[in-house]
């Protein structure tokens, strides 16, 4: 391993946020021979990662929102709306940055699920029985706005448009 090795990886080490600066500042130089290739490769790996694991957690909000929305619906508030759309405009910004993403949140419906009915037991106080063990509707109804589980507490279930 070279000196300049040796010093890019402890500025690695030492400060993420320096290293990417002075990596992206070589990559622009077109400097080939002061790359750490191995470390930007595994950032660029990274950010894939973090998009799918934001889509996934975000998918698992929307689901206990969902819930919560379908088996309480005396305790619906503005709130639980802004959450739901919230969600929603997310994971579609996300998908419409990185259209590659488009079928991920399918994937990942089942796991979402199970966690956004985790949270939806926690904070509903409600029973685990009281919800059903698998979805009760798909990642596409999830992620489509006109879609509100349940019974309706006013015009299509919404408390304002």
């Amino acid at each position: 391993m070279g000196k300049h090795e040796k010093i890019t990886l402890q500025l690695y080490d030492r400060d993420f946020v320096v290293w990417t600066k002075d990596q992206a500042a070589k990559l622009r130089k077109r400097a080939h021979n002061e790359i750490d290739w191995d470390n930007v490769a595994e950032e660029i790996e990274s950010l894939g990662r973090s998009e799918r694991r934001e889509i996934e957690s975000r998918l698992a909000v929307l689901i206990a929102h969902l819930l919560k929305w379908e088996f309480q619906p005396g305790q619906r508030s503005n709130s639980w709306q802004s959450t739901i759309s919230e969600q929603r405009t997310w994971i579609s910004k996300i998908i419409k940055g990185s259209p590659s993403l488009r079928r991920f949140p399918n994937r990942v419906f089942n796991e979402a699920y199970a966690d956004g009915l985790e949270t939806a037991v926690r904070e509903t106080g409600l029973k685990r029985e009281l919800f059903p063990s698998s979805a009760q509707f798909n990642a596409r109804q999830a992620l489509d706005s006109r879609f509100w589980p349940g019974v309706a507490a006013g015009p299509l279930g919404l408390l304002r448009d």
